[in-house]
C-alpha cells in the first residue's frame, strides 16, 4: 500500500519551471491560494533534496487559513542526507521525514535524526517504492509532489503518480538549461509515453489550471 499521489506543478507555456539561474515565481496569487488549499487538504508534502537546496523552502500551508494542525507531513528524498540541518524545512512548524539510502554518511543521518524522522530505504539510492510505503504505514494516505523535474521523472516512471496538477502561466522564457516539469533520462519513444486522461481546466486568474489522471 502506498499513499494517493497528486503531482503538483507551476510552469511556463514553453514548460519551464525555473530558469537556467533558478527563478521560479510563476504562479499568480490566485494559484498560490490554490496550491496551499491542496497541501491543506494532503497529509504529506513530497519534494527533492535539489528543491530544497535551491529554494530552502518552509512546505507549511501560510496563504490560507489554517489550524496548527492544518500543516502536512514534510518529506525530503535526500539519498546522501545533503539537507542542511539549519534549513527551514527542519524547524519546529511541522514534522519532517527524510528519506535517504543506506549509503548516506552515518554523521549526517545521526545530524538529521535531531530534527526529523530519518527513513532508510533503498541501497545506493532512495528507493522511491519502499518509502512511500513506509510513509503510509505511518498514516500518510494523500500526499502532494512538489518535485522538482528530476524527482518528477523518477515518480512518474515509476508508476507512482495518480494525477497530475498544472498551473500554466501566461509567460515564457526558454533555455535549454532552464528545468522544465519533467527532466530525467526522459523516455525514447513516444509510443511509451506516460499517458493522462484530462478530468478538467479552468482558468484561475491569469493563469490555465489543468488537472489529470495517469492512466494506468
Amino acid at each position: 500500500m502506498r499513499p494517493y499521489v497528486i503531482l503538483n506543478a507551476a510552469m511556463t507555456l514553453d514548460g519551464k519551471i525555473a530558469t537556467a539561474t533558478g527563478s521560479s515565481e510563476i504562479s499568480g496569487d490566485e494559484d498560490l491560494q490554490r496550491v496551499h488549499e491542496l497541501r491543506r487538504e494532503c497529509d504529506a508534502i513530497m519534494v527533492g533534496i535539489n528543491t530544497v537546496l535551491a529554494d530552502d523552502p518552509r512546505l507549511t500551508v501560510h496563504r490560507v487559513d489554517a489550524a496548527p494542525g492544518d500543516n502536512p507531513v514534510r518529506v525530503v528524498v535526500d539519498s546522501r542526507a545533503r539537507t542542511p540541518p539549519h534549513f527551514r524545512v527542519l524547524n519546529d512548524e511541522a514534522p519532517t521525514v527524510i528519506g535517504v539510502s543506506e549509503r548516506a554518511p552515518a554523521e549526517r543521518v545521526a545530524e538529521l535524526r535531531k530534527r526529523a524522522e530519518v527513513v532508510v530505504a533503498g541501497t545506493s539510492r532512495v528507493d522511491l517504492q519502499l518509502l512511500l510505503e513506509r510513509l503510509h504505514g505511518m498514516g500518510i494516505e494523500k500526499l502532494m509532489l512538489e518535485g522538482g523535474s528530476t524527482l518528477n521523472y523518477s515518480m512518474l516512471k515509476e508508476g507512482l503518480v495518480d494525477e497530475v496538477r498544472v498551473c500554466i502561466a501566461p509567460m515564457i522564457v526558454g533555455g535549454r538549461d532552464a528545468r522544465t516539469l519533467v527532466d530525467g533520462e526522459g523516455i525514447d519513444e513516444m509510443a511509451d509515453a506516460i499517458r493522462l486522461e484530462l478530468k478538467r481546466s479552468y482558468t484561475l486568474g491569469e493563469d490555465l489550471i489543468v488537472e489529470y489522471t495517469v492512466k494506468g
